[in-house]
């Protein structure tokens, strides 16, 4: 905390003087000076900048800062993604507990960002300065401002599918401060990245701010297997300073990778095959690659945005943001069968056993467009401060994907050929094995589109200097068709009368409903650095909710007849800002039922009382110990159920997959002058894959076993303007399984000892 105590610039003073000299005349200066002097001394404080804690949300939803906001949310800033040497989106959410990454399902590799938080699946919930951003893309960190992690079902702030929260994540834009600086960086498996952030004002009121990144390299300890990325992010603003705002800002992806399928996981602990002989097999080699030299995934992704604001008082402001978004990916990937007929183990000699491999193809648009306009003022009605904001939205997304066939047939008189796909070797694999790449079929691709008008409104209401209750709520009407085509066969022809075999029958689906999502929640404060809330929210995710495409079969939790699935959180919580406000202590207690979930009662018929259940306990610290002295750490405990979920054959579900009882994440720095030394750890408790009611003895990797990993961080500032950092990541070594497909044949091992090196310019 820093004081002005200069007479000579004391603000009272200099007003006493100006009001004197207009009231009396330059007769009575004299007089003025004498009764200036005698005024009081202000202290001026200047609240210091904590690089870590963030005290308000960029999202114009929220009515308070977050120390007064009656839910989970933290926010991570770019700060505490430059000093942890963070590239993608995926390593930066390893700062916040409860989430878990996901590779997908047998003889698939998931695409993009994908994974669950508070156990339900969050990827569709990724929104770009509060916009839903679609597509599969793995996104980089470099044009991001900074990253607020929203938990609790969050139906009446997002929308639809928003069971466990979303993320938020915020972009760069102009400012009148300039802002000029580089980095280059160099690391192993022949990592090298670029990124630049320019900034300059162009006149009083107009600035314009590029970032851009570039990256190319390998993945550690992985044979083949490669990323490339050129990203740009150009933005223009209007009006800086004044009432009037406008920003013009677009973001444009171009990615180039060879996706992994991950290793089988014959050896590891858990490993089970109805073969003897392979279930005493050992471990394969972590950088085999099981793919083909001609595996690809290609991603365009390009975004158009125009927000503009309005001030009409000091108190109001008008928004209004539009948005045009679309995204491509064309991905061939090579899977592995490890399950009981997949891995072959034909005589005694390991170096002849073969592992079966598939051949996944997607070609995939997503299209978005939204107009989002909003109002936030404050004011007083009876007696009691509101702070409110509300607003319209209006927003078409659709998913287009191509239709793909691997096996030999005749579809509308084309008769097509099988692709061939040879086993590996299960021990010594081939990349230049001649794979074949699964054909289009026409009249099969899959088209759907919502469409969403919504009206929302929150308001936080002042009762007295302790005590606020707040309300918010968004009702929207959505409306969901799917387009494709099903290739009639012998088995279903039945479900198409009139269809010849090998004909292509049109299949339809439509879903569109009402939906009125709300939360409610009351906040104490004792004092002016804490508050104890309590809060109780709602959301919905109906049927298509993530992809847009409505499913024909029966019980199929995409189905149009379906209801949507609803889920309510309860959370108690309080929030402290300790050590002159530089330390932020959060903790939260919550409990999240989603229901209406697909299931099958014990007749056998289908039914939709399947729920799931989680509860658990948040902790978190964020910000400053010392001025030199930084701290990012958290924990969450979960316990998560599965109730009344079972199968048409009465096989019980009662477990929640990939989520752990325990997770934490802690990241602490040092500054000694111009030296910084830091490091963390992370922690995963056990995940559940196996999560039915049958012989756990019988079943391959029923779990992903707990792990922890720590990194550890050197910087040295040269001068002003170059600054060197080196990052080592799990510095110990320690070999642990990231993420296990739903099968549990494959896996992904989680990033070996590596390191960065970074020098960053300032200009």
């Amino acid at each position: 905390m820093s004081y002005i105590r200069s007479r000579k610039h004391n603000p009272a003073r200099i007003a006493a003087l100006v009001a004197a000299t207009l009231s009396f005349g330059a007769n009575a200066a004299s007089e003025t000076n004498e009764a200036a002097d005698q005024l009081p001394e202000v202290n001026v404080t200047a609240t210091p900048e904590v690089p870590f804690k963030a005290n308000t949300s960029a999202s114009s939803k929220f009515t308070k800062p977050l120390i007064d906001t009656t839910q989970t949310v933290q926010v991570i800033k770019k700060e505490v993604l430059r000093e942890q040497g963070v590239i993608s989106l995926t390593d930066a959410l390893r700062n916040t507990p409860g989430i878990t990454m996901q590779l997908g399902e047998n003889g698939n590799t998931s695409a993009g960002d994908t994974f669950s938080m508070r156990g339900f699946a969050t990827q569709n919930s990724l929104f770009v300065d509060g916009i839903r951003d679609l597509g599969a893309v793995t996104r980089d960190v470099y044009n991001l401002e900074q990253i607020e992690v929203v938990k609790g079902p969050a139906g009446a702030d997002i929308g639809r599918g928003a069971a466990s929260g979303y993320v938020n994540l915020i972009s760069k834009l102009p400012s009148l401060d300039s802002v000029n600086m580089a980095t280059i960086s160099y690391g192993t498996a022949d990592k090298k990245r670029a990124t630049i952030d320019l900034g300059e004002k162009l006149g009083d009121t107009v600035a314009v701010r590029l970032n851009a990144v570039g990256f190319d390299g390998n993945v550690d300890k992985r044979d083949e297997v490669e990323n490339q990325n050129f990203s740009i992010a150009p933005s223009i603003a209007f009006g800086l300073g004044t009432p009037t705002r406008l920003y013009l800002y677009s973001q444009h992806v171009r990615q180039d990778n060879v996706p992994d399928g991950g290793i089988p996981t014959i050896g590891m602990s858990g490993f089970y095959n109805a073969s003897t002989s392979l279930n005493g097999g050992r471990k394969v080699d972590r950088e085999n690659f099981y793919g083909s030299d001609n595996d690809y995934e290609k991603v365009d992704a390009d975004m158009f945005t125009a927000k503009f604001e309005h001030d009409l008082n000091d108190k109001t402001t008008v928004r209004n943001i539009s948005r045009y978004g679309k995204t491509n990916m064309d991905r061939v990937a090579t899977g592995i069968n490890t399950g009981a007929t997949g891995l072959v183990a034909v005589t005694a000699d390991p170096a002849t056993w073969t592992v079966n491999r598939s051949r996944q193809r997607i070609d995939r648009d997503d299209e978005i467009l939204v107009n989002q306009t909003s109002l936030n003022t404050m004011f007083d009605l009876a007696g009691f401060k509101n702070t409110f904001t509300g607003g319209l939205e209006f927003m078409y997304e659709s998913q287009k994907s191509k239709g793909f066939g691997t096996t030999a047939q005749t579809v509308n008189g084309v008769t097509y050929a099988a692709i061939s796909n040879p086993a590996a070797n299960l021990y010594n694999p081939n990349s230049n094995d001649l794979l074949g790449i699964p054909y289009a079929i026409p009249g099969t691709d899959t088209d759907g589109r919502t469409i969403t008008a919504a009206m929302y409104a929150f308001d936080t209401v002042d009762i007295t200097d302790k005590w606020q209750v707040n309300a918010g709520l968004r009702y929207e009407h959505y409306n969901t068709k799917t387009n494709g085509g099903t290739i009639v066969t012998a088995t279903n022809q039945a479900q198409f009368p009139g269809y010849a075999v090998g004909s292509i029958a049109p299949t339809k689906g439509s879903n569109s409903d009402n939906l009125l999502s709300w939360k409610v929640g009351g906040l104490y404060k004792p004092a002016p650095n804490g508050s104890i809330y309590a809060s109780y929210a709602t959301s919905y995710t109906p049927p298509g909710s993530a992809n847009f495409a409505l499913s024909a079969t029966a019980n199929n939790q995409n189905n149009g007849a379906m209801d949507p699935q609803k889920t309510d959180n309860v959370e108690l919580g309080t929030k402290w800002d300790i050590l002159n406000n530089q330390l932020n202590l959060t903790a939260a207690v919550f409990s999240t039922e989603n229901s209406k979930q697909a299931s099958f009662d014990d007749q056998g018929q289908a039914v939709q009382n399947g729920r799931t259940r989680v509860n658990g306990i948040e902790l978190m610290a964020v910000g400053q110990l010392t001025k030199a002295w930084q701290l990012s750490a958290g924990i969450t405990e979960m316990r998560a159920k599965a109730l009344d979920q079972q199968n048409d054959t009465g096989v019980v579900t009662d477990g929640v997959r990939w989520t752990p009882e325990t997770s934490a994440t802690v990241w602490s720095q040092y500054s000694f002058g111009d030296f910084t030394l830091g490091g963390g750890a992370r922690y995963m408790g056990e995940q559940k894959r196996l999560v039915t009611k049958v012989d756990a003895s019988t079943q391959n990797m029923p779990e992903i076993p707990s792990y922890w990993a720590a990194d550890a961080m050197a910087s040295y500032k040269v001068n002003k303007q170059l600054n060197l950092r080196l990052n080592v990541y799990n510095i110990f070594d320690k070999e642990y399984i990231e993420t296990l497909n739903n099968g549990g044949g494959r896996v992904r091992l989680g990033q070996p000892r590596s390191a960065l090196l970074t020098a960053e310019f300032m200009f």
